[in-house]
């Protein structure tokens, strides 16, 4: 399942259907998401968002009594296709949950995890894992904080710091999606700022997708925005339009408060 460099979308779903057991959480789910863009998933709770979210990268299916019709894309490639491995989707397709979840290890073993077990018993040398190393956590703008702490547990960083790692973990298998469920809901103000700068230093590199209840974190960190109600996808826009002149009444309703 190799990207394919030419085409203009990263993602696209295709009456998407998905139900827990006999209860339906989506529902005809139609949406082409751009490469390189960074669109947030807003909605009140239950709407369906994070197993939207979830179904780009095929968490859902490890709940056997999960079912699913439709067709998901992801970098021209349908993921849910028979012959397409999960080992496959997993490298393609990053996530990132609500809390940090760094591996009980070195910080230069959490980045390097993904690499290694990726790499099908080709051992790599100590300069390129060195290299690989360095580079992530460059992109996250965690190498100067962390590059004297290289062997130190993990997870004696700070929740921020944290955070920073587990996409850092993702970045050397080379992901063209990145999934993010809520990733700054376990942060406080300062923590979930510089991850909010992060995401949008990364945009271009990588297509991003957030799942997110904040109304200010959608505005500031997304180009374009989803809302979705009730297992159904209401309005895809650019996000400045959505905020300013949504054009459905459910929208402009979530958006003022009036309910969610």
């Amino acid at each position: 399942m190799d990207a394919a460099g030419g085409t203009e979308l990263a993602i696209r779903t295709r009456k998407l259907n998905l139900w827990y057991g006999t209860f339906q959480a989506l529902f005809d789910v139609d949406l082409e998401i751009r490469h390189g863009m960074i669109t947030s998933l807003i909605g009140p709770s239950g709407c369906g968002k994070s197993t939207l979210l979830r179904s780009v990268n095929r968490i859902n299916e490890r709940l056997g009594y999960v079912r699913i019709t439709g067709s998901v894309d992801v970098l021209g490639h349908d993921i849910y296709a028979p012959e397409v491995e999960l080992v496959q989707v997993r490298q393609q397709v990053g996530m990132v949950f609500q809390r940090p979840n760094p591996l009980p290890i070195s910080v230069r073993d959490n980045v390097l995890f993904g690499y290694d077990l990726h790499a099908g018993g080709r051992r790599k040398s100590r300069a390129e894992r060195e290299e690989v190393l360095e580079d992530a956590l460059r992109q996250v703008v965690l190498w100067d904080k962390v590059k004297d702490r290289l062997d130190h547990k993990a997870t004696a960083l700070s929740l921020e710091e944290q955070q920073k790692l587990c996409i850092a973990r993702l970045l050397p298998v080379k992901p063209g999606v990145l999934l993010m469920d809520e990733p700054c809901s376990a942060l406080d103000p300062r923590g979930t700022e510089a991850v909010e700068e992060l995401i949008w230093e990364l945009r271009g590199r990588y297509t991003i997708l957030i799942v997110t209840h904040n109304m200010a974190q959608a505005r500031r960190a997304s180009e374009e925005c989803i809302f979705m109600l009730l297992g159904k996808v209401i309005e895809h826009t650019d996000t400045a339009e959505m905020f300013v002149t949504p054009r459905h009444q459910e929208t402009a309703d979530y958006i003022e408060g009036r309910y969610g």
